[in-house]
């Protein structure tokens, strides 16, 4: 089935679920915002990368208006709903500042593995602690699936669309397993090459060789 939307296009990625805050100044998007609101309607922000527009992107509920400048500005709370895929580009819209689309939304399958979930899981806290960063997780460990953790896997914008493209939560698994398997051991050994950058300049207390 297709359908017609507004689009806010950006260079982020917002996945099924995700909520994502937004200060909204451009006068077109000041606009669709309004309208959005007042019409009760969804909009969609389809990926930029590299200053192109990319026919994947995330149907975005506007769940509040936080605050209103006296300039027109505002924040917007809004959350991802759905993956669509663009089929015709709407420039113009008669009356309206900002444009749109004609697209369709991927039939979305959520059946995983929760043993591969678990075991992603585990290698994402993995990556967290070599990073020595944290970044608490949306909700308890067994109610996530790959939606919610993959902002926490270190995917660069390219892979995170790529990412947002497959429409099968099983493929989703498989594509977060295969890149942590190949990212892990890059940053181990980082890790390790930043411990004997440190103990370069110390008193070292090694023990001889002998020659026999």
């Amino acid at each position: 089935m297709t359908n017609f939307i507004p689009i806010f296009p950006l260079s982020i990625v917002v996945f099924p679920g995700e909520d994502l805050n937004l200060h909204i100044f451009e006068p077109r998007y000041k606009q669709l915002i309004n309208e959005c609101v007042a019409k009760k309607k969804h909009f969609g922000m389809p990926v930029v990368i590299n200053n192109k527009v990319n026919e994947f992107g995330t149907l975005l509920e506007i769940i509040e208006i936080s605050k209103t400048y006296n300039t027109g500005e505002m924040d917007i709370k809004t959350r991802g709903q759905k993956v669509f895929r663009v089929l015709e580009f709407i420039k113009e819209i008669p009356d309206k500042l900002y444009g749109g689309a004609i697209v369709n939304y991927l039939s979305n399958s959520h059946h995983g593995r929760k043993e591969m979930m678990k075991n992603i899981i585990a290698s994402i806290k993995e990556l967290h602690r070599l990073l020595n960063v944290s970044k608490p997780f949306p909700k308890e460990e067994g109610q996530l699936n790959s939606y919610d953790v993959a902002h926490h896997a270190g995917l660069n914008l390219q892979e995170e669309y790529e990412f947002l493209s497959l429409p099968h939560e099983l493929q989703r698994q498989e594509y977060l397993k295969r890149h942590l398997a190949k990212v892990l051991p890059v940053v181990a050994e980082m890790e390790q090459l930043k411990e004997k950058i440190k103990l370069n300049g110390h008193f070292k207390h090694i023990s001889g060789f002998n020659i026999s």
